[in-house]
């Protein structure tokens, strides 16, 4: 069964995932064309440079639900073999939502995770900027009202899609997630140099050792091999 992509994002009181809370979560569905949206409560007051930002006041949030009420419907809503896929997903989305799940008793569904952020500067490394808006102006997309959770969501998946071309989601997930290759050399004497740069005597008397049997350097030694400086196994 192939992959189904949801994207998602979230708006917070603040930064820090380990302190600051969700105050909006919004998800959208490509293959039904279904949207979950919802403002939640806090529960603590949402600091005034937050509210600049995404313009969400807590008056807006006052009679909203909590987390812990809409999480059993943002799960089902998120239900089967799905990715769900986040811009800044993993330095930020998804801490916010695993420690809203642990206040919740919970522990985050083993769910798959795409961050478009990463994508983009693995793969547009040509733009100078990979910020969702930016993208959005480097495709062509129109405007929306940045910072609230649908609109940015609708245009994630925007974003998304011109950017996989007509790649898969189970495609772009494998690729994602490809280990990058290693460029400079992590240890011993020839520590910082380019890995093509290594002398051939030194690669191989790093595999005479055993260096390359240890499961930390597998990657390393895949290097090695792809360059030629070192004989498959």
């Amino acid at each position: 069964m192939s992959l189904k992509p949801l994207f998602y994002d979230t708006e917070t009181t603040g930064v820090r995932a380990d302190k600051d809370r969700v105050i909006e979560l919004a998800v959208y569905d490509p293959e039904t064309n279904r949207t979950f949206e919802r403002l939640i409560n806090p529960g603590v007051p949402i600091p005034p440079e937050a509210t600049a930002i995404h313009h969400i006041s807590d008056d807006m949030v006052a009679q909203a639900p909590s987390f812990a009420e809409i999480i059993e419907e943002f799960k089902d809503f998120c239900a089967g073999d799905v990715v769900l896929v986040a811009h800044n997903n993993d330095q930020f989305d998804v801490h916010f939502l695993r420690n809203e799940f642990f206040r919740c008793q919970q522990e985050l569904p083993s769910w798959k995770f795409f961050d478009t952020l990463k994508w983009a500067r693995r793969y547009r490394p040509d733009l100078p900027r990979h910020t969702l808006q930016s993208l959005r102006n480097v495709y062509g997309i129109a405007e929306n009202n940045a910072h609230r959770a649908l609109d940015d969501v609708l245009v994630l998946y925007q974003v998304y899609m011109n950017m996989i071309d007509d790649l898969s989601m189970d495609e772009a997930y494998a690729l994602l997630n490809q280990p990058k290759d290693i460029q400079h050399m992590p240890f011993g004497k020839h520590q910082g140099a380019l890995l093509k740069d290594v002398p051939a005597h030194y690669v191989k008397w790093l595999a005479n050792t055993g260096a390359f049997d240890k499961a930390e350097n597998a990657q390393l030694r895949n290097c090695f091999e792809k360059l030629g400086l070192l004989v498959p196994a």
